[in-house]
């Protein structure tokens, strides 16, 4: 699958990978200032997410075939890939996989482990919207504050919105809900249980529960090579609470 993506800067190549219901230009800033330390940066949409094409087939092992095949296409070498949670897990995914083709890893807030479903509020917000009868954002967010209390979440879901047809006022999301509904055990998952040598940082944000010190283990199975770090003061979106710290944290591996 042909992947879209943003590019910034020349150099040796970054890959980075959105979470569930992200998309490429949440990364914008960051994409940026990695590109500022002769890096050439990519923040690709993964398939069923933002300008990438749907597909009815979404697991992990397709997502890390469809970023072999953008690494091919775009004669990449030894790139190094950002993950961050589903994104992370298509990082390992591809580690595991594809042996000697990524320089190094970088792992945002997920480990290779089995998680309790906990999308149902999100999921259920998402499906009750019916862009036949609403017409406004502020129409959408309403819908999504009967059942996700969070405002920062509900701003995060509303940037997958575009305009299907501006003639007929339609909207709807760039995301694919009805594959992600259908599909969302497969993001779940463990990653596959092989062992990859690439020198690998996991970040984890310190209010977050995403990776415990009991999946240590988990990881340090898989990636014998793999440090831990935890950023104080932030949650399971680290990069976008501390971007600071994050920016400062992947910087000193990459240049390590």
């Amino acid at each position: 699958m042909k992947l879209a993506f943003r590019k910034y800067g020349a150099g040796k190549p970054i890959l980075i990978l959105h979470g569930l219901f992200g998309q490429s230009d949440n990364w914008n800033t960051l994409a940026k200032n990695f590109s500022e330390n002769n890096f050439e940066v990519f923040a690709i949409d993964l398939r069923n997410h933002g300008l990438s094409p749907h597909s009815d087939e979404w697991n992990y092992e397709v997502m890390a075939n469809d970023i072999l095949e953008f690494i091919n296409d775009n004669n990449l070498m030894q790139p190094i890939i950002i993950g961050h949670s589903m994104g992370g897990k298509v990082a390992m995914t591809f580690a595991l996989n594809f042996d000697g083709i990524i320089d190094k890893l970088i792992v945002v807030d997920i480990a290779p482990i089995n998680y309790p479903a906990h999308h149902h509020e999100v999921l259920y917000a998402l499906n009750e919207v019916d862009f036949n009868k609403l017409h406004t954002r502020k129409d959408v967010e309403d819908i999504l504050a009967k059942s996700i209390s969070d405002f920062g979440t509900r701003q995060f879901l509303l940037k997958n919105i575009y305009w299907e047809n501006s003639i007929e006022n339609k909207m709807n999301w760039r995301f694919n809900l009805n594959v992600i509904s259908k599909n969302y055990h497969e993001i779940l998952n463990e990653v596959t249980n092989k062992c990859s040598l690439v020198n690998t940082l996991f970040i984890r944000g310190e209010k977050s529960k995403y990776i415990l010190d009991s999946h240590i283990n988990s990881i340090n199975e898989r990636f014998p090579n793999a440090k831990l770090v935890s950023i104080p003061n932030a949650g399971h979106w680290v990069h976008a609470e501390q971007p600071k710290l994050f920016y400062e944290e992947v910087i000193k591996f990459l240049f390590n």
